[in-house]
């Protein structure tokens, strides 16, 4: 049984992830201010979750892996780059949150840290706050390691491209050269074959700048889509070509599967959520903010099964 750890644990990417590859589970805490994410990851968790009484006496509450991707507005090129100083009350610089509590839990730190944030953290305006965060984790005992994931190489037809920091306790330093990649697959495997009017875009403000370029654009989904957002109908957008100049936007369950979730997770997760206005806007912006599933499998698969891929498959 592996403990994790979630903290702004979103619709539990992680914990989707543990499942699909075997690998039993206990959340010894989840930590989410969304409380329609939370809703989400109540439901879809829900065998996993009957209540019974517990004994604390003898309790074993140390986490093998804490995962936490603190909320990147702050860092994106998207938001307004506020940055992540300690003490600014931005919303990303709640990464250093993450430190306290490890800082507290002594013997019982966990033996992987695994830090999701976009692109931009790395940035030369990001940076002092990222590599401070990199010392901060050595003070503590670890050792980090990064890498910029793209969720193409992971089998998912969606151009998404992350940093995950990955720290051991000891002297260990992760290596990303050989996690198990999969060729990315059609995008027809995801999209339904039309979707209700309701998904027709009809904006003049997007299909206006279809083709264009700037912040003010709308792509056409062609072989992957671009990032899911925790919006579609609102530019940049990414629209289906239908023909005959009908477009339509991606419905929320086609975000969730480009995000590596089953149709059952949606299926859960849809049925505690409802509808505001013409679509279940909260799905779009869970699936907006969550992690890639297909990633953490191969991040576990490495950690915790040790399974690799071999030189061959990787030339």
């Amino acid at each position: 049984m592996i403990q994790i750890l979630e903290l702004f644990g979103g619709i539990g990417s992680p914990r989707c992830a543990l499942r699909n590859i075997g690998i039993p589970v206990k959340a010894i805490d989840y930590v989410e201010i969304d409380e329609k994410a939370v809703r989400s990851y109540n439901a879809m968790f829900a065998d996993e979750l009957p209540y019974k009484t517990q004994s604390v006496v003898g309790w074993n509450l140390k986490p093998d892996i804490l995962i936490h991707g603190s909320p990147c507005q702050d860092f994106s090129i998207a938001g307004h780059q506020k940055g992540a100083d300690e003490g600014s009350e931005t919303r990303s610089s709640l990464m250093w949150e993450t430190i306290h509590i490890i800082e507290q839990m002594g013997e019982w730190k966990p033996c992987y840290v695994i830090w999701e944030n976009v692109k931009n953290v790395t940035s030369r305006h990001m940076r002092a706050n990222f590599n401070r965060y990199i010392s901060e984790m050595e003070r503590l005992g670890y050792t980090s390691n990064y890498e910029l994931l793209d969720a193409r190489d992971f089998g998912l037809p969606q151009a998404r491209q992350r940093v995950f920091t990955v720290s051991v306790f000891g002297k260990e330093k992760f290596i990303f050269d050989d996690l198990i990649k999969t060729p990315m697959r059609n995008i027809k495997d995801f999209l339904l074959e039309d979707a209700p009017p309701v998904y027709d875009v009809t904006q003049p403000s997007v299909l206006n700048v279809i083709g264009e370029k700037g912040i003010k654009r709308t792509t056409i989904i062609k072989d992957y889509a671009y990032t899911i957002t925790t919006r579609q109908d609102r530019t940049p957008a990414q629209v289906i070509d239908m023909g005959k100049g009908r477009y339509r936007y991606l419905t929320e369950l086609e975000c969730w599967r480009l995000q590596g979730y089953t149709d059952e997770d949606y299926k859960a997760a849809a049925a505690v959520q409802k509808r505001n206005g013409r679509y279940k806007m909260a799905l779009y912006k869970q699936a907006g903010n969550s992690i890639p599933v297909p990633i953490f499998e191969s991040l576990f698969r490495k950690i915790l099964l040790g399974e690799t891929q071999s030189r061959e498959d990787r030339e």
